[in-house]
């Protein structure tokens, strides 16, 4: 009898010290980018607050820009590993740094527009044609300027039809606010605090102008190739994010209101509430349905094809690129493929 009780307790101690010891395992270090006070960016906020990153083993380290395309330049320097961004910036980040697109963050085709302001507002909306020779601020090569050229070709105008004015977002608030602009091309929540603080009006959005504009989640294609196992956990905890809110949204709108507002962005309820409702997010299914090719092109490589199409246009790009080069489902798959990080990613509590 002995033997066996020792043999068993030796098991025990064994596994415990084991448990231990993966439990007291360091985290692995992982760079996340992305831009401050956005609706696809707040799944890391979320994750953060509720200390998700570690239960995969995860130590995020995080990197703020205000547009895609400098966030683009940092993946050069290795700034960043992973992150999400707007998908005129993840094309242009293939071309010129090899940047790979692993997912969706939203559609935000209802939430990057063409605004007007108060004072031209009626004669706009009755007339659109009268925005010919007229100035539009815009940031370039963005997911606003994709939405704006989609609007103006809804209106059977050009982007030769205006004077275009490459600024930021938040210099484009100001001179809506100030009176110094009448048209603009801005994407949420800052289209909200225009409205609700200029008075201005959603013209059109890309929607609207018949383009979908998906946002992508995206890494490095060196760390990726490198680091498949931490580009899975990433998405793990991303998707994770989502699930939750979804399942319980008063409590992730007032964390939302948290982390704009650390961003600079202070909007009513009523547009907190809009951001869910305009703007839909794509599960660990959908994701994958979504870039499915076993029929052929997926529907992500539809939506960026059209939008590479478009940056070809602009000059951004002199060619457009074959989506298999850059949009990937590998790590998608990967985390479907593992039972705890699947279960993990589809988590509502």
């Amino acid at each position: 009898m002995k033997n066996p009780l020792r043999k068993t307790l030796l098991a025990a101690f064994i596994a415990i010290t084991t448990v231990g010891a993966q439990a007291q395992a360091p985290l692995v270090e992982i760079k996340v980018s992305y831009q401050p006070a956005l609706y696809w960016a707040l799944p890391f906020f979320v994750a953060t607050e509720k200390n998700w990153w570690a239960e995969v083993g995860l130590k995020p380290v995080f990197s703020i820009f205000p547009a895609g395309v400098p966030q683009m330049a940092a993946a050069a320097a290795k700034s960043w590993d992973v992150g999400g961004t707007g998908s005129v910036p993840a094309v242009l980040g293939h071309v010129r740094f090899g940047v790979k697109t692993i997912g969706l963050t939203n559609d935000e085709s209802d939430a990057n527009a063409l605004m007007v302001s108060k004072t031209v507002a009626d004669q706009i909306a009755k007339n659109p044609a009268s925005m010919k020779g007229q100035t539009i601020l815009l940031t370039s090569n963005s997911t606003g300027d994709y939405a704006v050229q989609s609007c103006l070709k809804k209106y059977g105008l050009t982007k030769q039809d205006v004077t275009i004015k490459n600024m930021g977002q938040a210099e484009i608030i100001s001179a809506l606010a100030s009176g110094g602009a009448n048209l603009a091309g801005l994407w949420a929540p800052n289209t909200y605090a225009v409205e609700e603080k200029a008075g201005a009006t959603q013209l059109c959005s890309g929607k609207d102008g018949g383009a979908i504009v998906p946002g992508a989640l995206i890494a490095r294609g060196e760390y990726a190739e490198q680091n498949p196992e931490s580009v899975a956990k990433f998405l793990a905890v991303y998707l994770r994010a989502w699930s939750w809110m979804n399942a319980n949204r008063p409590e992730a709108v007032a964390m939302m209101r948290k982390f704009y507002e650390q961003g600079g962005v202070n909007i009513t309820d009523v547009s907190l509430q809009k951001e869910f409702a305009k703007r839909p997010t794509f599960s660990l299914e959908q994701q994958i349905a979504r870039m499915d090719r076993s029929r052929g092109n997926s529907d992500m490589d539809t939506w960026f094809g059209q939008i590479s199409t478009f940056m070809r246009g602009t000059g951004a790009i002199n060619t457009i690129p074959l989506s298999s080069e850059y949009i990937t489902d590998a790590y998608m798959k990967r985390v479907n493929a593992d039972p705890k990080l699947r279960e993990f990613a589809n988590r509502a509590k």
